[in-house]
């Protein structure tokens, strides 16, 4: 038991550390003064990680370990046994913390069974840099800001709270994003994403789910090939697109562009913006909106009934609306090949 101890510490730094292994503690705890804490760089291919930023002078890495399923509670001995086919580590290089978690011989999966589950939860300093990468479980991210980087293939990414230059990948989970700001740039091709609270430049990519929006604010680009639209409070300029089903917009005070190759539209904006262009190939366009506006009307479809034009100069028929409304102004283009338009009905 004390060499098999001994093995698995010699590839940790034991300063201010903590062992323990129970449903509520970690395996493995180390501190680390704040100030030392600038970066973050983790690697694990059989858990999660977590980060949450902290106020106050200390930081700390906490490991759990468990079965291969991630749930399978195993003894102390079990741990020790099997972590001899591992390299873990928790290094201080500068102002790095380098987390490792991974087989001594990545391509050794033939005892799968005896394999762990390897995650990492760490308290940081709020402001920091991190790089993480995990291919066996979700990341979380808490209360930071700074140069954040984080990949997984494994899970989802649940991201609150954050600032800075926000960069994420999934191919295996959903997105959940809440009260972040700043630059956002995340995606996934395996779940829906979820967005609500956040301002700034935001990018929401997915191949394998739909969107659901909220109270969000800048520069806005969100699309999916997975399934529907679904925004409401929008301000800035928003971009979005699915040919995976349908759109419902509901208040909008933002300029828009929104596009579906896979359903109708349902608009309800509050305010326009610079241009409106809403289109789709696979059913209706029904939008309420203000017409005591400057507008340059560009309405195209199967039919198009809107209310009567004052202050009107251009064509109306029974598929196109073509003219300006109030002098001309802001651009409003619609497009439904294979259903109608239909405003203020």
């Amino acid at each position: 038991m004390k060499k098999l101890f001994s093995l698995f510490v010699l590839g940790l730094l034991l300063t201010n550390t903590t062992f323990a292994q129970d449903k509520e503690t970690p395996y493995f705890v180390k501190t680390y003064k704040s100030s030392e804490m600038k970066n973050l760089y983790v690697r694990t291919s059989g858990g999660g990680i977590a980060v949450t930023g902290m106020a106050g002078d200390e930081a700390r890495v906490e490991i759990y370990v468990k079965g291969n399923n991630g749930i399978t509670k195993l003894s102390k001995e079990e741990i020790e046994d099997r972590l001899k086919d591992y390299e873990l580590s928790v290094k201080k290089d500068g102002e790095t913390i380098n987390c490792i978690a991974k087989r001594k011989n990545e391509n050794d999966w033939g005892n799968w069974r005896n394999g762990l589950s390897i995650s990492f939860k760490i308290y940081s300093p709020e402001k920091i840099s991190t790089d993480l990468v995990t291919s066996g479980g979700g990341i979380t991210l808490k209360n930071l800001t700074g140069n954040l980087n984080f990949t997984t293939s494994g899970g989802g990414l649940r991201l609150q709270d954050l600032g800075g230059n926000v960069k994420g990948r999934t191919s295996g989970g959903g997105i959940h994003i809440n009260g972040c700001r700043d630059m956002i740039d995340v995606s996934t091709s395996g779940g829906g994403i979820d967005a609500d609270d956040c301002k700034g430049d935001i990018h929401l990519s997915t191949s394998g789910g739909g969107l659901v929006l909220k109270n969000l604010d800048g520069i806005i680009k969100a699309t999916t090939s997975g399934g529907g639209v679904r925004a409401e409070n929008i301000k800035g300029d928003f971009v979005t697109s699915t040919s995976g089903g349908s759109i419902h917009l509901e208040d909008m005070m933002a300029s828009i562009k929104a596009s579906t190759s896979g359903g109708g539209i349902d608009a309800d904006i509050k305010s326009l913006g610079k241009y409106l262009s809403l289109s789709t190939s696979a059913g209706s366009i029904h939008v309420r909106m203000p017409m005591d506006k400057g507008m340059d009307l560009d309405l195209d479809g199967s039919r198009v009934r809107i209310p009567e034009l004052k202050n009107f100069s251009g064509r109306v028929e029974k598929d196109r609306v073509r003219g300006s409304v109030n002098g001309g102004g802001v651009a409003v283009s619609m497009d439904a090949n294979s259903g109608g338009i239909y405003i203020n009905e």
